[in-house]
């Protein structure tokens, strides 16, 4: 979330403007105007120049660019694991956003030793433009990725080629009566964009979403759950929205789903097919396979190759 530091201004009248504009603007007149009176004018001048400045640097600013890679620094990374970690980079000012819309993502490129042209891959950040001046990327480091060993090895000061937004999924309020979600490892990082988005959105923060979440998270064994804390915790405040854990090799006294996910636990977790919900899927690329068989035989629509927005099965 935004810090202290980072709060934006919403109006004319922030605390903001109050003591970093209008208080020392008007000290400066009147003390112009006590010494020497016939000075006012430049004091004016100085004044009307640096309330300019203060104005123009706090106006939010979308830095990502859909055409053109741009670099940002690593200011810290945060270990979850043994192989996963959280980098957050830092954007060109403190009101600064990434500008992406939820549920896109973007594309991050490096030059890899051994490989004949940059690599790319996609990321969704953790952070969204609710949180102005940096960019979170949950990444787990995987032994012959190249993206992931690439970022896992950045110094802190060392930049990330990143450019976007990408994707044909753009959320908006209420745009389906419910979402069903099926997540494999960090592929519950575009659900957590837009379930947040969700949750900020709701009547009781000042919104109007009503839309009812089901989210299906399967992973291998229980340290490989992540950010579990956070899920738990918006499951908890939000009764519209549910997790369902399934691992593969449960702990003792586990009273989650075991195994893979299969049709019956889609047909008992999620919404039933209607015109009014969708189906989103990320993970790894034989669990999207899986998952897009299992919807087709329990009478979803038949996912396309490649997702559009209007598809009943989207798939990141």
């Amino acid at each position: 979330m935004a810090t202290a530091h980072t709060i934006r201004p919403t109006s004319a009248l922030s605390p903001q403007y109050i003591t970093g504009v209008y208080i020392p603007s008007a000290l400066l007149l009147v003390g112009v105007a006590i010494a020497k009176r016939e000075w006012l004018p430049f004091a004016a001048t100085i004044a009307i120049l640096l309330g300019g400045y203060k104005f123009y640097s706090n106006q939010t600013r979308k830095v990502l660019r859909p055409d053109i890679f741009q670099e940002f620094p690593l200011t810290k990374k945060t270990v979850i694991s043994h192989n996963v970690a959280i980098y957050r980079f830092s954007l060109p000012r403190p009101n600064d956003v990434l500008g992406l819309p939820i549920g896109q993502h973007m594309s991050v490129a490096a030059t890899i030793e051994g490989q004949p042209q940059e690599v790319v891959r996609s990321y969704t950040p953790i952070s969204s433009d609710e949180d102005p001046g940096y960019a979170d990327l949950l990444i787990k480091t995987y032994p012959t990725g190249n993206i992931s060993k690439h970022v896992a090895n950045l110094k802190i000061g060392q930049t990330l080629k990143i450019k976007g937004p990408k994707g044909a999924m753009v959320y908006t309020p209420n745009m389906v009566r419910h979402f069903g979600m099926i997540a494999g490892g960090t592929g519950i990082t575009p659900m957590l964009q837009i379930i947040r988005a969700i949750v900020r959105g709701r009547p009781r923060n000042g919104g109007n979403d009503k839309t009812e979440i089901d989210l299906i998270f399967a992973n291998v064994n229980f340290e490989d759950i992540l950010l579990k804390d956070d899920l738990d915790t918006l499951a908890k405040e939000d009764d519209k929205f549910r997790v369902h854990y399934v691992l593969n090799n449960p702990p003792e006294k586990w009273d989650g789903g075991v195994g893979f996910c299969t049709p019956d636990m889609i047909k008992e977790k999620l919404p039933a097919p209607a015109k009014d919900i969708k189906v989103l899927i990320c993970g790894p690329p034989p669990m999207v396979s899986a998952m897009k068989k299992a919807t087709d035989s329990l009478g979803y629509e038949k996912p396309r190759p490649v997702s559009k927005l209007q598809d009943q099965v989207f798939c990141f």
